[in-house]
Formats: C-alpha cells, sequence, structure tokens
C-alpha cells in the first residue's frame, strides 16, 4: 500500500494540471461561442448542454490520451494546446455546418443544434485523441 501511496504526489500534479487545463479550455469555450452557455445550462437549456457537453468530454478525451502516453507535462501542456486548437476548429466548422444564425437555435434551446455541435466536437476529439497515443 505504501509503494501506491508513494505516487500519489505525481498523480495529484498531473490530476490539477489537467483539470486546469480542463477549466480554461471550458471559459476559452464559452468565450468563442456568441451565446452564454453556462446561463443557457443554468437556465436548462438542452441544446447549449448538450453542445458544451460534447466540447468538455471531446477536450477531456484528449488530455486523457496525452497523459497516457506523456513524458513530461510539458508534453500535456503543448499537445493539450493542440487539441484545444482542434476544438475551437470543431466549434467552427459546426457554426458552418449549421448556419449563420446558430445563435437563436441554441438559444431557443432548439436541441438538434446543441446535439450535432456536440457530437462534432466529441468526434474531433476522438479522432484527436487517437491519432495522439504514439
Amino acid at each position: 500500500m505504501t509503494h501506491h501511496l508513494a505516487t500519489l504526489p505525481d498523480f495529484l500534479s498531473w490530476f490539477a494540471t489537467a483539470a486546469a487545463m480542463l477549466a480554461a479550455f471550458a471559459l476559452l469555450y464559452g468565450l468563442a461561442t456568441p451565446w452564454r452557455d453556462l446561463a443557457l445550462i443554468r437556465a436548462g437549456n438542452a441544446a447549449a448542454a448538450c453542445g458544451w457537453s460534447g466540447a468538455l468530454l471531446g477536450y477531456a478525451l484528449v488530455l486523457a490520451a496525452i497523459i497516457s502516453g506523456a513524458q513530461s507535462q510539458l508534453d500535456l501542456l503543448q499537445w493539450g494546446g493542440v487539441g484545444l486548437v482542434v476544438q475551437m476548429l470543431a466549434l467552427g466548422a459546426g457554426r458552418l455546418l449549421l448556419g449563420p444564425g446558430l445563435r437563436g437555435p441554441i438559444e431557443a434551446g432548439k436541441v438538434a443544434s446543441g446535439a450535432v455541435l456536440g457530437a462534432l466536437a466529441l468526434a474531433a476529439g476522438i479522432i484527436n485523441a487517437a491519432t495522439m497515443l504514439y
């Protein structure tokens, strides 16, 4: 048991770094959307919840893949930045696919739009994570 606890500081360090990166991603994603994700989610908007949740899960998958193969936390930071860019590109692709008036359907709670955004973010995260396993 003592041997397992010997790695606790490393676990805490990697976990804290990844959690901070996920929080930073959530903040940046919220700033990148023209609607206020958290306010909409707090008001019960399922469309915003689908889009935001898919993005968070997609980015978390990327972080998990990086951690599983990283040699250092610098690897995590650098490749996490790449993953962040990929998620922002997925958001951009979703906005292009669903049209310039996407804000209205998301704010109106049209789940289909949020589900597509979430699915694109999750798909981008899965592919991104798979390509980072080296």
